[in-house]
């Protein structure tokens, strides 16, 4: 008999008992919607993070002064370092040539720009920025004019901001040449910088950006701790000028051979690394749920196919008379068996990344689908199919004819 023909059987049999075979694959949907779902909902999460999270451009890392990656402050052990300084991130500039750039960046945060009778709501990021660091966190200027190494060096009063601040200063006139005042410094725009992505809906333009210099002249050179961001020429010089500017770092900062960095390195994969110590735990215990699930599922399956086998007994007898051999009798058991649990598990696939994407849509993350756990969770089905229909099957398949056809 061709696997054609025991296929056709098959679902000809379960067609002819649409409410138990309903029940049965109701078993397998929640097992593998509950899984899909949470596993959707995470991808979308890191797709959206991978996207937008990081504002570091590709082949590039940053030295700070702690880990400080999703808000949280410094572990305890690392509260004392040092500062990084501007002088230390311009002396690894001149000992790491083989980088493409090497920016320095000081931050300071809740701050109103105003201009005439207008201003900012009190969120306002304030950037200082050497011209390399304007390369290295992918900011490029729209219209107007970038930073140049003049404004660094002579401290120049002067700004860039980011298209939603103009559009709240300047609603109606050209922001270029305009002059607004943070912290009562009266700071004239040069250039207005191309709109970032959002990240889960909230807006990444909230930034003013200064000559360095100038920032420090503002908000103090010594009480804040600078970035240094080292961008590569390519992905595959990527590792090497990484360990080479440690290298220099530690040289710079005199570590003593031995003892740990007194510095941080953040990178896309530093921050990939932390959502994954995040998600992980959540991805066991999703799968650990749906195990469970499917379990429950596989033998309710059994059970059900062992009603089945008792019910169509004299069939199976009848079959067994007209030549049919004992392969095909499981094979068609099997079949049914594994059939179950894949149309449940489709059901619970389309379910859960319709749900799950729906879930991620409310939080603006990136639609997405895992194909990696859909293969999984199809993977899961079969195996709950053939585990738990090869007993009933066997025994199908081993009825003597003689007694079933006497059965009533």
């Amino acid at each position: 008999m061709k696997i054609s023909q025991i296929l056709a059987i098959s679902l000809q049999s379960l067609k002819s008992n649409r409410l138990r075979t309903g029940l049965t694959i109701l078993g397998v949907v929640v097992g593998i919607f509950s899984i899909i779902l949470i596993m959707t909902i995470l991808t979308m999460l890191q797709n959206s993070i991978d996207e937008g999270l990081s504002s570091l451009s590709k082949n590039t890392f940053q030295i700070q002064k702690n880990d400080q990656v999703f808000g949280h402050g410094p572990r305890r052990e690392d509260r004392n370092r040092k500062d990084l300084t501007i002088e230390e991130a311009y002396r690894l500039k001149e000992m790491l040539p083989q980088a493409k750039y090497v920016g320095v960046e000081q931050w300071v945060f809740g701050k109103v720009a105003k201009f005439g009778n207008k201003e900012t709501n009190p969120n306002i990021q304030i950037a200082g920025v050497s011209t390399d660091a304007m390369k290295t966190n992918d900011w490029n200027v729209e219209f107007g004019r970038d930073l140049r190494e003049n404004d660094i060096d002579h401290s120049t009063n002067v700004c860039l901001i980011f298209q939603p601040i103009a559009e709240k200063l300047f609603p109606n006139i050209d922001p270029i040449g305009q002059t607004i005042r943070v912290d009562g410094r009266p700071l004239k725009v040069i250039g207005v910088i191309e709109k970032q992505s959002a990240l889960f809906g909230s807006s990444r333009d909230n930034i003013i950006i200064l000559p360095i210099t100038t920032w420090q002249s503002i908000f103090g050179k010594y009480n804040h701790s600078v970035n240094i961001t080292v961008m590569t020429h390519s992905d595959k010089d990527y590792q090497s000028v990484m360990e080479a500017a440690i290298g220099y770092m530690r040289k710079i900062r005199k570590v003593a051979a031995g003892e740990p960095n007194d510095f941080y390195i953040f990178s896309n994969e530093s921050m990939i690394s932390e959502i994954n110590k995040i998600t992980d735990p959540i991805k066991i215990i999703a799968l650990a749920i749906s195990l469970i699930a499917l379990i429950a599922a596989g033998v309710g399956i059994m059970n059900i196919m062992l009603v089945s086998v008792t019910e169509r007994t004299r069939e199976i007898g009848i079959r067994k008379a007209l030549g049919a051999r004992k392969t095909w009798i499981l094979s068609q058991f099997l079949f049914e068996a594994i059939i179950l649990c894949v149309i449940g598990g489709l059901i619970g696939i389309v379910i859960g990344v319709s749900l799950g994407n729906f879930a991620g849509s409310l939080i603006h993350a990136q639609a997405a689908i895992p194909w990696e756990w859909v293969f999984i969770g199809l993977g899961l089905c079969i195996a709950v199919g053939v585990i738990f229909g090869t007993y009933p099957a066997y025994k199908a398949a081993n009825l003597d004819p003689i007694e079933a056809l006497r059965y009533e």
